[in-house]
């Protein structure tokens, strides 16, 4: 009896932000929609206006327009004939403006994002037990020993969660099926939406060595730029250089993992479980704040986000001892500074004092657009004895500086 040959799947959610949305706004579907920015008043007065229920009947006209979005807001995702003007996650709304005037604007609903995340990674466990959690929007799933698993190289097992997934959420994913996670992500964009990818390692010089260098997982623009300006375009002529030669042009592991990835080998398992390393807390400001001027503010802001990583260290069953915050300028520059605590905690008091100690190391002399606070060094509540703390848990709001 043959071993089965390893099929690593990659599922990616169809836009998926946008996609929920799609659902409570049916209309919409085929128009150019931007998902960004928290929950805003003409939002309000649309659900005040229609009532929940009726959402599907807002008129195409009553919704915000991109033109008329006036803030530093970031794009989440958008819809396909959105991304057909050049829009795309993680830009400038105001920019996006430029390129797509005419786009409807939504908010970002993170407790039904959560609520659709749950459902389509238990519909995908309920058929195949080994997935690893990427995120709100992919997993890998190890389809090997999967019964359907090895048919049709995975295609079928594809579609029967893709038909799954549909079938219980109303929205469609396109996944990629290889011998590794490394060309199964790769392979998860090449039909897209709703498509399905098969690829065999025999498929490896004419499916991905003609693809760009930047589309392997873990190349990102720095290594990118170095990539072209040593005149290697694709991944078919990253695997033509000799290991050696990267090494020296990008140290030994960078140098070695492209050699491998260029040749498509990924060893990596299917995690079904991993501990988190850090639990973060951040915003950013709708204007540019002043440390001197906006004390008060800021102050308020900041015990807030320790009280809320407070209350996900506390939900997850967690501890650390890496207090650290992170600030970005009015200039775009960033930075951050840490300190470590003698005992675990997980107190919005502890973390206050000690992310204000941190804070203290950095000269504040520009307007501050982002605020951010982290604890790190995890252990699971219980592994480590605590240190004595108040009762209550809740932070003082000290003075900022």
């Amino acid at each position: 009896m043959t071993a089965n040959m390893r099929r690593i799947a990659h599922l990616d959610m169809d836009a998926f932000f946008a996609s929920v949305e799609l659902l409570r706004y049916p209309q919409l579907k085929g128009l150019p929609v931007v998902i960004g920015g928290g929950r805003r008043k003409p939002d309000d007065a649309l659900l005040q206006q229609y009532g929940a229920d009726a959402l599907k009947h807002i008129p195409v006209a009553a919704f915000p327009r991109l033109k008329d979005y006036v803030g530093r807001g970031v794009i989440t995702t958008a819809t396909y004939p959105a991304r057909q003007f050049g829009v795309g996650s993680a830009m400038g709304m105001m920019k996006a403006a430029r390129l797509c005037p005419e786009a409807i604007v939504l908010p970002v609903d993170f407790e039904e994002i959560r609520r659709f995340s749950r459902a389509f990674k238990d519909t995908i466990q309920e058929i195949a037990p080994v997935m690893e959690d990427r995120g709100v929007d992919e997993v890998y799933i190890d389809f090997t020993e999967v019964p359907g698993g090895q048919r049709e190289g995975g295609r079928s097992l594809a579609r029967l969660i893709q038909r799954s997934i549909h079938d219980r959420t109303g929205l469609t994913c396109s996944i990629g099926v290889a011998p590794n996670k490394l060309i199964a992500k790769m392979a998860s964009e090449f039909n897209k939406p709703q498509g399905i990818s098969i690829v065999y390692e025999a498929d490896l010089k004419t499916l991905i060595w003609p693809l760009a260098c930047r589309k392997i997982n873990g190349i990102g623009p720095k290594a990118d730029a170095k990539l072209q300006q040593l005149g290697i375009h694709t991944i078919g002529e990253l695997a033509a250089c000799d290991k050696a030669w990267l090494v020296e042009q990008f140290g030994p592991a960078t140098g070695a993992w492209m050699h491998e990835a260029a040749w498509g080998r990924d060893e990596r398992p299917v995690v079904t479980h991993s501990e988190p390393v850090s639990m973060s807390r951040e915003t950013t400001f709708e204007r540019d704040l002043h440390a001197v001027r906006d004390k008060a503010e800021l102050s308020a802001l900041f015990t807030q986000l320790c009280e809320r990583v407070a209350e996900d260290l506390q939900r997850k069953g967690y501890r650390g001892r890496t207090i650290g915050i992170k600030l970005r300028f009015d200039n775009f520059k960033s930075v951050t500074r840490d300190l470590t605590l003698e005992e675990a905690t997980d107190h919005a008091r502890t973390i206050r004092q000690a992310a204000g100690q941190a804070l203290k190391r950095v000269p504040l002399t520009r307007r501050l657009r982002l605020l951010g606070v982290r604890v790190g060094s995890l252990v699971k509540a219980g592994e480590e004895m605590a240190a004595p703390e108040q009762a209550d848990g809740q932070a003082q709001q000290a003075p900022l500086l």
